[in-house]
């Protein structure tokens, strides 16, 4: 009886932690698309207002700003940030 219970047990913990899985993975897209939002107003102080929106708009679209991130993880940003301005004394 106790085996039984506890196998019972087991199988419910299995397919309840199935379907989480399954709910966080189809959020994962979005959680990017969140971060995007998020890091507009840095990306918008580092390019410039119009690059800064595009830059961010690519990010924000799920698969594509995944493709994105990792293609600049190796070469580098695609849009570049602008120039810093020297404070001279």
């Amino acid at each position: 009886m106790a085996n039984s219970k506890a196998e019972i047990t087991r199988k419910l913990v299995h397919a309840g932690s199935w379907q989480v899985a399954k709910r966080v993975a189809k959020t994962i897209p979005f959680a990017g698309t969140a971060v995007a939002i998020v890091l507009v107003g840095s990306d918008i102080r580092n390019k410039g207002v119009v690059k800064g929106l595009v830059n961010s708009g690519i990010d924000a679209i799920p698969f594509v700003g995944l493709a994105k991130n990792a293609v600049e993880l190796v070469r580098g940003d695609f849009i570049p940030d602008k120039k810093k301005k020297v404070k001279r004394p």
